[in-house]
């Protein structure tokens, strides 16, 4: 009797497992072809919850660009007050409290900066830019012609292709830029309410920044504590070193790339002012801001620098394009591996292919942030490659599948192509020379 209400109720379980399935995968439909459907409104109702959670989003962001900055400097403030106050709690409370107000020091020192120094440079330099345009291309047409040494045909095609070069680059200046930048005022002068509002949503989110660094342990460890709630250990294990690794993804290629990117503006602006050339800290803005972008970065900087140069001084064009490449390289080299090491582990076409997708979604945005999200993608996509290949027998790494011809169906046995003779001899070959280098 007992032995048949049990199957009844495992029965009963089993259909009402297979019913609740059912259901759900019903309501996700529909909740799929509602949000096709409602496009517009799912679009306007997500923008106001965004512009309703920008305190929060502010928050967080400056909270994690500036995790690193409070804990490199509580590191030794704890050493300092564990001397003097003979508690560990209060030292690390008090070394806490001191390195969140240091780091917030330090943005407000960037953006003190930047406002003091960097932008009455870099304006002037862009309006002396516009107002010398004519007379610097007469200049550059003149240098042409001598250079080419009465060559009337040469010098024409030069000539013309740099005037139409100059109109269309005055036009983006004249109309696209300072057009946008007057409406972009204008919108600002009439709209003072969002001002007042982005202004307070700042302050908000700099207030939320320092609870998030304050008590990160804390939210830490209620998020594992839900995730270990919800799901079995095992699952939950997987998710918890997913979140790790994609934090040290994220954190150790943006927060790196920032501090390369400022170490290549600094060293350029160094250099082109002791090689004392024309608008020396709009170029390395210019150099510093591009180099952010991974891959594509030195080109899209070293384009608009050459010209502004050129204009000025064609024979200085030639030495920045020197500089330029030499400053890449070295940096590509030697300071970036340093700093950034393998925090991505992805290849060249991937870096690629997530600056080119990204960057037609988000922009600027999505060329800094698609190389770590990508990164995110490929560790999790590479995790249940190997998982479903550890079910069924196979090995994990790439190399065993390259001359792969197939699989047996019984025993999961893999079988190779055969390999050329010559391909058998190279490595031979290799070993050989490799003995006699180390006698």
């Amino acid at each position: 009797m007992n032995e048949n209400n049990e199957a009844e109720r495992h029965e009963m379980k089993h259909y009402m497992m297979i019913a609740l399935t059912v259901f759900v995968t019903f309501c996700c439909c529909i909740l799929f072809f509602f949000m096709i459907y409602r496009f517009d409104e799912l679009a306007a109702l997500w923008r106001q919850i965004a512009n309703i959670l920008q305190p929060i989003t502010i928050g967080l962001v400056l909270a994690y660009l500036l995790n690193p900055v409070m804990k490199f400097q509580e590191k030794y403030l704890y050493r300092f007050f564990d001397k003097k106050l003979k508690d560990s709690h209060r030292a690390w409370k008090a070394a806490r409290s001191v390195a969140i107000c240091g780091a917030l020091l330090f943005l407000v020192g960037i953006f003190v900066l930047l406002i003091a120094l960097i932008l009455p440079s870099v304006s002037t330099s862009i309006q002396g830019v516009i107002t010398k345009l004519p007379e610097e291309i007469n200049t550059l047409v003149a240098w042409i012609e001598d250079f080419t040494k009465g060559d009337d045909e040469i010098a024409e095609v030069a000539r013309q292709a740099i005037e139409k070069a100059s109109k269309v680059m005055q036009r983006f200046w004249e109309e696209d830029v300072l057009t946008e930048a007057q409406a972009y005022l204008a919108s600002i002068t009439s709209g003072v309410i969002y001002g007042v509002k982005l202004v307070i949503n700042v302050l908000v989110g700099l207030i939320i920044s320092v609870y998030v660094m304050a008590s990160q342990e804390t939210f830490a460890g209620q998020g594992k504590k839900i995730i270990y709630a919800l799901f079995k250990p095992a699952r939950a294990n997987v998710i918890i070193e997913t979140v790790r690794k994609s934090n040290e993804i994220f954190g150790g290629f943006i927060i790196g790339k920032l501090l390369d990117s400022a170490i290549i503006g600094v060293l350029a602006y160094i250099i082109l002012a002791i090689m004392r050339m024309p608008d020396t800290i709009l170029i390395a803005v210019i150099i510093g801001v591009t180099n952010v972008i991974p891959f594509f970065g030195p080109f899209v900087g070293a384009v608009p620098s050459f010209i502004i140069i050129v204009l000025q001084n064609p024979l200085q064009g030639i030495y920045f394009l020197i500089f330029v490449l030499i400053l890449q390289q070295v940096d590509g080299n030697i300071i970036g591996p340093k700093i950034l090491g393998s925090s991505t582990g992805l290849s060249s076409f991937w870096v690629v292919f997530a600056i080119l997708v990204f960057g037609g979604l988000w922009g600027f945005p999505g060329m800094l942030l698609g190389v770590p999200i990508m990164a995110v993608i490929y560790y999790i996509a590479e995790k249940l490659i190997e998982y479903f290949l550890g079910r069924r027998g196979l090995k994990p790494d790439t190399k065993s599948y390259i001359r792969l011809v197939g699989v047996e169906s019984g025993t999961n046995r893999m079988i190779y192509e055969a390999v050329p003779a010559k391909e058998q001899e190279e490595p031979v070959k290799k070993s050989r020379k490799v003995q006699r280098k180390k006698r």
